[in-house]
């Protein structure tokens, strides 16, 4: 009888602390990020990330977010994803440019894949195997995980006639677009965000790029630099990524893998759907408000850029094994797609006016 009892009391406590047990078992991680604290757009996916992640695994994985430069500056994501600063980043890929010259594919490339385009070729057409391969030397692992969508072409501090205006400009531009701007005889700056108005209000560059409306309002931008210019050509798409320690993600259950898996693919549509109505809402507030310059790049800008494009992807192929691999890919991929896009949603737009 005593022993009965004593099996029931123990098993009892066991049920009443099974909850602790459970709380002992939580996850802690830490996400380092490229952004301002609560940037709309790239900032905010960031802490919807994690948001998503601490809900789906009933705090089983609970990731706290730091913006840039609270534990990391906002270019040294990468190296402290790896190294084990931190177990994950929210960051976009063409900042590791200098390291893995093919990295710039997996944000955006002058004149390529629009948004739907490059989901298709990262989901269906290859591009994730490639790039897990590209970043497994980093100790690292990339899902995509957000979006700004069509970006801008620029912020300039005066007015573009013609091609020769660009000429000796210093423009906060990165990745292969920055190259881009270079052959067109501007100076590129690797400005970080939290930086691109000041050095704007003092004179260390004469314009900048970054994403698009919903997002470059916020920086303030328009106060110093009035004149706005698209299309963005050097920027098409905005896909912005969470990367994971390989360390830390070989340490997880399968199920919580899912989860974060999950919790970014989910952020990667939802922030393309937000930034849409964010785009469209803050450009008429820069136009009909701040009386911002909307204009289009003057035609010889968009000619010269097309050409040199053609130099810039197809020297950044040759740089590596992985980077010919990932460049016949994305390339093959947009040449497959344009004639379906021309007659699909090129096509719709131009017949809706």
């Amino acid at each position: 009888m005593t022993t009965r009892r004593t099996f029931t009391i123990a098993a009892a406590a066991g049920f009443i602390a099974a909850p602790n047990v459970a709380h002992a078992q939580t996850v802690k991680w830490r996400m380092v990020t490229s952004w301002p604290k609560r940037l709309p757009g790239p900032g905010m996916s960031a802490e919807r990330v994690a948001d998503r992640i601490r809900a789906l695994s009933n705090g089983r994985l609970d990731i706290a977010v730091s913006a840039a430069g609270e534990v990391v500056p906002a270019f040294e994501v990468l190296g402290a994803v790896g190294g084990g600063v931190a177990e994950m980043g929210h960051t976009a890929a063409f900042y590791w440019q200098g390291k893995m010259p093919a990295a710039a594919f997996y944000t955006t490339v002058p004149f390529g894949l629009t948004p739907a385009e490059h989901v298709a070729w990262i989901e269906a057409g290859g591009g994730q195997a490639l790039w897990d391969e590209l970043y497994a030397p980093f100790g690292v692992k990339p899902f995509m995980g957000g979006n700004t969508g069509v970006c801008m072409g620029g912020w300039f501090r005066r007015e573009l006639t013609s091609l020769a205006d660009l000429r000796g400009l210093k423009l906060r531009s990165l990745g292969l677009g920055g190259e881009l701007y270079r052959r067109l005889g501007a100076t590129p700056q690797t400005t970080p965000p939290a930086e691109i108005l000041s050095s704007l209000q003092s004179g260390v560059i004469d314009g900048a790029e970054f994403v698009g409306p919903g997002t470059d309002i916020a920086l303030g931008l328009y106060r110093v630099a009035p004149f706005y210019y698209y299309p963005g050509f050097n920027k098409p798409n905005g896909t912005g990524e969470c990367i994971v320690s390989l360390d830390a993600w070989n340490k997880l259950p399968s199920d919580l893998k899912a989860i974060v898996a999950h919790a970014c693919a989910a952020e990667a549509n939802y922030a393309l759907a937000e930034m849409e109505q964010l785009n469209a809402r803050a450009l008429a507030v820069l136009i009909n408000e701040h009386k911002v310059k909307l204009a289009a790049f003057p035609d010889d800008v968009v000619a010269a850029a097309r050409k040199q494009s053609i130099d810039v992807l197809g020297e950044l192929g040759q740089r590596s094994a992985i980077a010919g691999k990932v460049h016949d890919s994305y390339l093959a991929f947009r040449e497959r797609n344009a004639p379906w896009s021309r007659v699909s949603i090129e096509a719709v737009l131009r017949a809706r006016g």
